[in-house]
């Protein structure tokens, strides 16, 4: 999911019978305005590297991690993206917001 008008795809996934279901949110092209994460496991984020690469926002990854905080989805935000540069590529040098790589437990879905 890289931008906004891939949202209705979270309502096909809240529908698998999965043990632990996650979206990838990388590369993160956009905000995801009206995003919804009850019922989702795991959010991914990332922005995109190599040459090229588009720009992630910072407000973009924050506005994910917080609203994942909310409804007890964990977070993990793998990268910042090229356009961050070098002193960005260890999380201990990301925002302190942004410093979450954590892994979600398995629990049966209903």
């Amino acid at each position: 999911m890289e931008r906004t008008k891939e949202l209705p795809r979270v309502d096909d996934l809240r529908q698998v019978p999965a043990a632990v279901k996650f979206l990838s949110c990388e590369p993160l092209l956009g905000p995801l305005d009206g995003l919804e994460l009850t019922g989702i496991d795991w959010v991914i984020v990332g922005g995109e590297s190599g040459p090229g690469a588009r720009p992630m926002e910072l407000a973009w990854a924050v506005d994910v991690v917080r609203r994942s905080h909310e409804v007890g989805c964990v977070p993990f935000v793998k990268q910042l993206g090229s356009c961050w540069g070098k002193e960005h590529k260890q999380i201990d040098r990301f925002p302190a917001e942004l410093q979450v790589r954590d892994y979600p437990k398995e629990r049966a879905h209903a």
